[in-house]
């Protein structure tokens, strides 16, 4: 396996993750100078995004605003109580919750709970609220030997990697609600390594997480075939975005902004730019797009488990021509639409199960059976995008377990999806190609830079 070094990140600037001390209501505030941990595995280069006006929010909310409100001058003993220690009571939303239910479980009266809930408006609607998020319910508990009782202090319901709603007592009294947009640091990470049985073992190998090499097969989808193609001692090279909170956990991986695939010592090269219209697409280095009218593999991380050719069906028990690949993966996996189009039919639709055909333009079509269920929306005569999700993998109908049975039609006759010659997605020409040879460069350029750093911190 072949790894990049990690280089050592730049210091982080001052404001990078201001985090909220509900115990003290300070704004505690990392020291200067603080760096990122090196690694053996990657490469990365930091680019800061602290957002000062998060910071000032964060002190404001903050500031000399006690959590308990009322006298607390001594404990009954004449002596000072020891300072609230707040701690957080995590719930996760089920089906059938609401955030009233939420808290009415953690214990809080009606009353309470009601007015923590009524200062969310305008900030908030808890009725976004999903199964699967966390409210986290905040406590203030005193020294056990005060006499005073834990009391509810508010609550945060995190959004995303980046946002969460914070609830806190108010000084006037009562609630009030703020949104915080976390101070993050984004590193771009470089790996690289050799393919030995599993291109996912080896993107866990060199320490690249299992999202980030999910996109890459989904890059790669429109050309690759991802059970036929790959070859031990192939390679893969990928360089992506992440971001790390104060201490320096990873809290989210996000865009590639380059990648390779080395296959039987033939390289395909891909990089990440931004259209004049402002979509984001990969292109090849020659700004040739990636992407192709038809993708070969409409879903990720499946196992292809039948070819298109003549075989022993096995349901019916006698040899049967197949008209299409079968892909198995777990039930419920995400099916996504191979191309942009009409959706033709959509139901069930007899040994297929629930089915979905889509017309792509005049001369093809795809096939999708056997499916679980079909997304809601994805009716007959409805358009889809390429890459939207249309349905997820069952075993419905004529089949023996959870699988994609998956056709390309051309001209209304079913072709081998591994053998089709895909119509080439968009060349950039013009300004559009001059403004992406500017993208290439400069990612090269980045890539040089780490692999510099790289050199300097194995030699040490």
């Amino acid at each position: 396996m072949l790894l990049r070094g990690m280089a050592v990140a730049a210091s982080l600037i001052a404001g990078a993750a201001l985090t909220l001390n509900l115990t003290s209501g300070e704004a505690a505030v990392p020291s200067l100078g603080e760096t990122v941990l090196t690694s053996h595995k990657m490469g990365l280069a930091p680019i800061s995004i602290g957002n000062p006006a998060t910071a000032a929010a964060l002190a404001s909310l903050g500031a000399d605003r006690p959590l308990i409100t009322g006298t607390l001058a001594t404990d009954g003993f004449g002596r000072a109580p020891t300072a609230p220690i707040t701690y957080k009571s995590p719930y996760k939303i089920k089906s059938g919750d609401t955030l009233g239910r939420i808290l009415r479980r953690a214990g809080i009266s009606p009353q309470i709970a009601e007015a923590s809930m009524r200062s969310l408006k305008g900030v908030y609607n808890p009725r976004d609220l999903r199964v699967g998020q966390t409210v986290n319910v905040v406590f203030a508990s005193m020294n056990a030997s005060s006499g005073i009782a834990d009391r509810f202090t508010g609550f945060e319901i995190p959004i995303d990697y980046a946002r969460s709603i914070h609830v806190a007592q108010a000084p006037e009294g009562g609630f009030k609600a703020y949104e915080i947009e976390h101070d993050l640091e984004t590193q771009t990470v470089q790996a690289e390594g050799i393919i030995n049985w599993s291109l996912f073992a080896a993107g866990t190998e060199a320490g690249v997480a299992p999202p980030v090499m999910a996109e890459l097969v989904r890059a790669f989808s429109w050309d690759v075939d991802f059970q036929r193609d790959i070859r031990k001692n192939d390679k893969f090279e990928v360089m992506y975005e992440r971001k790390v909170n104060a201490g320096g956990k990873v809290v989210h991986n996000g865009r590639i902004i380059f990648a390779a695939l080395t296959l039987s010592r033939d390289r395909k090269p891909i990089y990440l730019h931004q259209l004049g219209n402002g979509n984001w697409d990969y292109f090849d280095d020659k700004g040739q797009s990636a992407k192709k009218a038809l993708m070969r593999t409409p879903i990720d991380g499946a196992r292809l488990s039948s070819h298109y050719g003549k075989r022993r069906h096995p349901v019916l028990g006698y040899n049967k021509m197949h008209k299409g690949t079968d892909f198995a993966a777990p039930r419920g996996t995400p099916i996504y639409a191979a191309g942009d189009g009409i959706i033709e039919k959509s139901g069930r639709n007899g040994s297929f199960g629930n089915y979905i055909r889509i017309r792509h333009n005049s001369e093809y079509s795809t096939a999708y059976a056997h499916m679980k269920s079909i997304k809601r929306g994805r009716t007959k005569g409805s358009r889809v995008r390429q890459g939207q999700i249309i349905g997820y993998v069952g075993t419905t109908g004529r089949s023996t377990g959870p699988h994609l049975h998956y056709e390309i039609l051309r001209n209304g006759r079913q072709t081998n999806p591994m053998r089709v010659k895909m119509p080439s997605g968009r060349k950039l020409k013009g300004e559009e190609l001059a403004r992406f040879v500017i993208t290439r460069d400069g990612v090269q350029a980045l890539q040089a830079s780490l692999n510099n750093s790289s050199s300097q911190v194995a030699e040490r």
